[in-house]
């Protein structure tokens, strides 16, 4: 692959979109070439999917299916986003990717972390972001933060434990993999957590060159 693939991942309420925008929106004004995307989402089936996935008529689906339907996603979003950009040489942003699979349905779900890799290794072909920016934040305060912009999608409804797994999930895969995966705070503003995260993108950007 000639481009760079960075992924955004974190529980809910962390603030991921904007921040993905916001490092796009810096990484163009550097004079990159900027894919930005989303997952669930990014095709028009993705989207569908999506739509389906976090649907409060969903409310009875089971894991095995949730994970499924991501993975299907993702295929596509591979297919028609993500490779076509990094083969031209584009900075690919992504807001979530593998990572909040292992996240929700492994650690959140308690689904088997072998099937949920194997099922990985089918549906991205061993494809893995080339840095994974882990926004963490305490999970009361990021369901507190979501709930004030009224958003209440499927995921929401979730007790608070099935958040606090999530995250613990997250946190683990940064001690597992700290080279690719860096942590950052999110409870500090909108703007020093885009510091933070451009500290971050400079450093790697470096050592990419080097």
């Amino acid at each position: 692959m000639k481009g760079i693939f960075i992924s955004l991942e974190g529980i809910e309420g962390t603030g991921k979109s904007t921040q993905a925008r916001l490092l796009s929106e810096y990484l163009n004004g550097k004079g990159h070439r900027v894919t930005l995307t989303a997952e669930p989402g990014g095709t028009p089936i993705s989207m569908k999917i999506r739509e389906l996935l976090l649907s409060h008529d969903s409310s009875n689906m089971d894991p095995v299916t949730e994970l499924l339907l991501y993975n299907a996603a993702r295929v596509q979003h591979i297919k028609e986003i993500i490779l076509p950009a990094l083969e031209k040489g584009d900075i690919v942003v992504t807001d979530r990717f593998s990572d909040s699979t292992v996240a929700y349905q492994g650690f959140g779900r308690g689904i088997s972390l072998d099937l949920i890799n194997s099922l990985d290794m089918i549906s991205t072909k061993g494809i893995r972001p080339d840095l994974t920016l882990l926004l963490d934040l305490d999970v009361k305060t990021g369901l507190k933060r979501n709930k004030a912009i009224n958003k209440n999608d499927r995921l929401e409804l979730e007790d608070i434990a099935f958040h606090q797994k999530v995250r613990e999930g997250f946190l683990s895969m940064v001690k597992k993999e700290p080279e690719r995966i860096k942590s950052v705070d999110c409870s500090m503003s909108i703007e020093d957590v885009q510091m933070k995260i451009v500290e971050i993108i400079n450093r790697f950007l470096k050592t990419r060159k080097t």
